[in-house]
């Protein structure tokens, strides 16, 4: 009797299953096969972490990232790790010891560190410390002429996660000003993601409109809008920002900069998405649905809207967090020759920059811990993208 009931109970769960599964929206199906991918699963949440870090970097981190909380008595200086245990004991906070620098003709002038070991010399991490003031909500856009700037003042706050009781820490080390590398890459995060939000939308509008268009008209009007994209396709992007690099004036602010770079980025980065968007609704025109939607007098921008754009919407999702990686790349590789940001901005790129010089390599090993955050972002890019088209792709278990 029991064998019967529990038979009976687990055909039951096996209908209530298939009915979730033949009822499930195309979102809900995407995101269980996702789950199942076990290295997209990870990268989606150290991409999370990364985002967030970047975001909040003002919070996560004790110091200004710019000139103005630098530490001049620091500079070039090596990672301070904390510590709970040492010679003199351990403590229940962690703490780092003062230092004494010095520059010797025996190291060609370079900076020699003396840490002084006493207990009176140990300066111990605090956390919810009161540091220098940061907004969040803060918009302001300087651009040329008066008539286009506007700053939204957003909030003021002055808490920061961690710092010591005395003097500073530098868990990252220094550059050669003096600013905190740490700082200075949470906030370099966070540029480079701007950079590519800005571009990936701007591309976005663009190859939804050009290539919903020609993929739904098709004939001369599909004809003229390939040749376009076909166009700009073929510019080379290296000499076409080395020219802009030419025009960009000097006085630009760095805001001014920082959404060139990611119009231009946005501008020669829709081709692709476009040729994909207009290939599917060639294909999808002339299914009943778009035929019955027009009989009834529907608009061509309500059909494509309504019925043709959103029949692949995970597609298109798809395709947006995969042109994020190289966005960000393509943002890290101007500003690293030169082309893209520049100080003051803090970007992925523009910390690449520091590390182009042997000196650097042989002496100042702490400038490549941005290096590793930007290879982390990349992957955590691209197995989230190879996970959501694996997902979206209704026949890749089939696949397998």
């Amino acid at each position: 009797m029991s064998d019967m009931t529990t038979n009976t109970t687990a055909s039951a769960e096996d209908q209530k299953l298939k009915e979730a599964y033949f009822t499930a929206s195309q979102g809900q199906l995407i995101w269980q096969r996702f789950k199942k991918n076990r290295s997209a699963l990870i990268g989606a949440w150290v991409l999370i972490i990364l985002i967030l870090s970047g975001i909040f970097a003002p919070f996560l981190t004790p110091y200004d990232a710019t000139i103005a909380g630098r530490d001049k008595d620091y500079q070039n200086g090596a990672p301070q790790i904390p510590s709970f245990c040492d010679d003199n004991g351990c403590s229940m906070r962690p703490f780092i010891y003062t230092y004494e620098r010095t520059r010797s003709i025996k190291t060609n002038f370079r900076w020699v560190t003396e840490v002084k070991t006493g207990l009176e010399d140990r300066r111990y991490v605090t956390f919810f410390t009161e540091g220098v003031p940061y907004k969040y909500f803060n918009f302001k856009i300087n651009l040329p002429g008066k008539v286009a700037d506007f700053e939204i003042p957003g909030f003021t706050f002055n808490t920061h996660l961690f710092g010591v009781d005395k003097g500073m820490i530098h868990i990252f080390g220094t550059d050669s000003t003096g600013k905190d590398i740490y700082s200075r890459t949470l906030a370099a995060i966070n540029t480079s993601m701007a950079v590519g939000t800005i571009g990936v939308f701007i591309a976005f509008v663009f190859a939804l409109v050009i290539g919903g268009v020609a993929g739904y008209y098709g004939g001369w009007v599909d004809s003229a809008l390939q040749m376009i994209t076909d166009t700009v396709r073929t510019i080379p992007s290296i000499p076409l920002f080395m020219a802009l690099a030419a025009f960009i004036p000097d006085v630009w602010s760095a805001e001014m900069r920082f959404f060139f770079i990611s119009m231009v980025l946005g501008l020669i980065g829709w081709p692709t998405l476009a040729r994909r968007i207009r290939t599917h609704l060639l294909t999808e025109r002339n299914q009943e649905y778009v035929l019955a939607a027009q009989l009834c007098g529907a608009t061509p921008k309500h059909v494509i809207r309504r019925h043709l754009l959103p029949s692949f919407t995970s597609y298109i999702i798809v395709d947006l967090v995969i042109s994020f990686p190289y966005m960000v790349l393509s943002e890290t590789a101007l500003s690293f020759i030169g082309l893209g940001l520049k100080d003051p901005v803090n970007s992925l790129g523009v910390m690449l920059q520091n590390v182009t010089s042997a000196d650097v390599l042989l002496n100042y090993q702490w400038y490549f811990i941005p290096v590793i955050f930007f290879i982390v972002l990349v992957l955590a890019f691209v197995f989230v993208g190879d996970g959501l088209r694996d997902a979206a792709d209704p026949y890749s278990d089939s696949k397998k």
